[in-house]
C-alpha cells in the first residue's frame, strides 16, 4: 500500500471519472473514414490529446479549428454508453469543496454533457483543452488547474488514465495515480503509483490536507 499527502486533487475526466470510449471511438471512427483516414490509427492517437492537436497530425490539410468544433459536436451529444467510472461519484462526494478540480483535454461543453451523463458533481475549478495553449504532455492544463485552486504544484496529486498525462503532471512537478482503465500497465510506470481503478483509492482530509491510500 502507497500514502501520500497533498493539498489538492487534480482529475483526468476521461478514462478517470467517466468512461466514454465508446463514444469516442465511435464518432473519431467516423470522421477518419469521412477523411479518408485509418480509423483505428485515429482511435489510438485520442487518449489524453486535446482534439485539434490529433486532427493536425492525422490531416494537416484541413482546417483544424472548424475539424475540432465538428468532432467535439458530435462528442458532446452523443452520451450512449457514457459510465462513472467505480468509485468515481463516492471520492469526488468525499473531498472538501475546493479540494479537487477536473483538467480534461476536451472541450467544456464535451466535459459538461459527460458529467451530466454520470450524474457527477461539477467542480468549482475545470480547465479544458479550449483553455490552455499547450496540451498534454505539456504541463500547462495541470500548472492552470493548480493555480486556479490556488495550491503550489508540488502540494497537487494528479489522477490520470494515459502517459500524455502522467508526463504532463510530472513535467508540473506533481506527483501522479495512473488508473489502469484504458492503458496497461507497462505504459503507465511513469507513474507514482497504479491501481485498478477509484475504487481502489481511499482519500481522508484533515486541517486542509488530504491523505490517500492506494
Amino acid at each position: 500500500m502507497a500514502q501520500f499527502e497533498c493539498a489538492a486533487i487534480l482529475f483526468d475526466l476521461d478514462g478517470v471519472l467517466v468512461d466514454s470510449t465508446r463514444s469516442v471511438s465511435r464518432q473519431w471512427r467516423r470522421w477518419a473514414e469521412e477523411n479518408g483516414i485509418d480509423p483505428q490509427s485515429a482511435v489510438a492517437l485520442t487518449h489524453g490529446v486535446r482534439t485539434i492537436d490529433t486532427v493536425r497530425i492525422l490531416a494537416p490539410h484541413l482546417n483544424a479549428e472548424e475539424e475540432t468544433r465538428k468532432i467535439e459536436e458530435r462528442e458532446a451529444n452523443d452520451r450512449d454508453d457514457v459510465e462513472v467510472m467505480p468509485g468515481a461519484q463516492e471520492l469526488l462526494r468525499s473531498l472538501p469543496k475546493g479540494s479537487w478540480c477536473i483538467v480534461t483535454s476536451g472541450t467544456r461543453k464535451v466535459a459538461a454533457s459527460r458529467l451530466q451523463a454520470g450524474h457527477l458533481p461539477a467542480p468549482d475549478v475545470m480547465v479544458t483543452g479550449t483553455d490552455v495553449a499547450n496540451g498534454k504532455p505539456h504541463p500547462e492544463p495541470y500548472l492552470k488547474g493548480a493555480q486556479l485552486l490556488g495550491v503550489k504544484p508540488r502540494d497537487c496529486m494528479v489522477i490520470e488514465d494515459a502517459p500524455a498525462g502522467i508526463r504532463a503532471a510530472h513535467a508540473g512537478g506533481m506527483k501522479v495515480i495512473a488508473l489502469r482503465t484504458t492503458f496497461p500497465e507497462a505504459e503507465l510506470k511513469e507513474a507514482d503509483a497504479v491501481v485498478e481503478t477509484l475504487a481502489n483509492v481511499r482519500v481522508s482530509s484533515a486541517n486542509g490536507v488530504l491523505k490517500i491510500e492506494v
